[in-house]
C-alpha cells in the first residue's frame, strides 16, 4: 500500500525549502509525529549532521520531529520501526552507494511497500525507480549497483529541463540523453520539472503541481502529461 510523494526538487524558485509541498506533506504525514530522515546524498558535500539539522528546522513548521538514520545504532531496525520516511536530495550516486553499504536498500523498499509514508526529493525520488541511470548527477562514487528501489516500474529524471530555443549551445539536451538511455534500456522515464511531483496512493500514481511532465517510452515519440493525470499505464 504505497503512500508517497515523489518530488523533482525540495525548493522551487521564489520559495523556501519544502514550502510548495507543505499542504501535501501535512496530508502525507497526518498520523506521524516523528520522521526518519535519510541524509546520505549530502547536497554540496555537507555533513549528515548539518543536513539533518536543516531538515529538522523545516519540519518543525508542520509540527514534526526528525531523527536521522545515520545516528541509529541499527539502521535496519530504525526503518522497521519508523512511522514516516524522508530521503533528501543531493548526489544520487552517493545516496545509492550508502544505501547498499548500510544494507538498507531492501528494508527501505519493504517499508515503502508496506505503506510507510515516504517523501523523496531529487535524489530521494531518483532512487524510487527501477534504476538510478537517468540521474543528472556526477558519478563521484561507484555504487555496487545502479539498481534501486523499484517502487514503480519506470525511472525518474528529476529537474527535467526543456531545450532552450534561444540557446547557442549545441551539446546534448536532457531529451537526447534519455533517448540514449532508451537505445539500451526499456523502462519508461518520467521527466519531472521543478515544482512537479507524483502522488502515489496504493495503486494510483497521479502527477501533481502546475506543470506538465515529459514522458519517454522506448521507440515512441515523447509526450506531455497534464497535471492531475494518472500514470497508471506506466505502473
Amino acid at each position: 500500500m504505497r503512500n508517497c510523494i515523489i518530488a523533482s526538487t525540495s525548493t522551487i524558485y521564489g520559495s523556501k525549502p519544502l514550502e510548495y509541498l507543505q499542504e501535501a506533506l501535512v496530508e502525507l504525514y497526518t498520523d506521524v509525529d516523528e520522521i526518519l530522515f535519510i541524509p546520505y546524498a549530502r547536497p554540496g558535500g555537507i555533513s549528515h549532521d548539518e543536513y539533518t539539522i536543516g531538515v529538522n528546522n523545516l519540519f518543525k513548521k508542520i509540527d514534526k520531529r526528525i531523527t536521522s538514520i545515520h545516528m541509529a545504532d541499527n539502521p535496519v531496525e530504525a526503518l522497521k520501526n519508523t512511522k514516516g520516511i524522508y530521503t533528501g536530495g543531493g548526489n544520487t550516486f552517493l545516496l545509492v552507494d550508502q544505501l547498499y553499504k548500510n544494507n538498507v536498500l531492501e528494508p527501505l523498499k519493504k517499508a515503502i511497500l508496506l505503506g510507510t509514508p515516504y517523501l523523496g526529493t531529487s535524489a530521494g525520488s531518483n532512487i524510487c525507480g527501477l534504476t538510478m541511470q537517468t540521474t543528472n548527477d556526477m558519478p563521484i562514487v561507484y555504487p555496487p549497483s545502479f539498481k534501486t528501489l523499484g517502487v514503480f516500474p519506470f525511472n525518474i529524471n528529476a529537474h527535467y529541463l526543456d531545450p532552450d530555443p534561444n540557446s547557442t549551445h549545441k551539446g546534448e539536451t536532457r531529451e537526447t540523453r534519455i533517448k540514449e538511455f532508451h537505445t539500451i534500456n526499456p523502462q519508461p522515464v518520467v521527466g519531472l520539472r521543478e515544482g512537479s511531483w507524483l502522488r502515489i496512493n496504493g495503486k494510483e500514481i497521479v502527477l501533481e503541481g502546475n506543470l506538465t511532465a515529459r514522458i519517454f517510452e522506448q521507440n515512441k515519440t515523447p509526450y506531455e502529461l497534464e497535471s492531475g493525470s494518472s500514470l497508471n499505464e506506466l505502473n
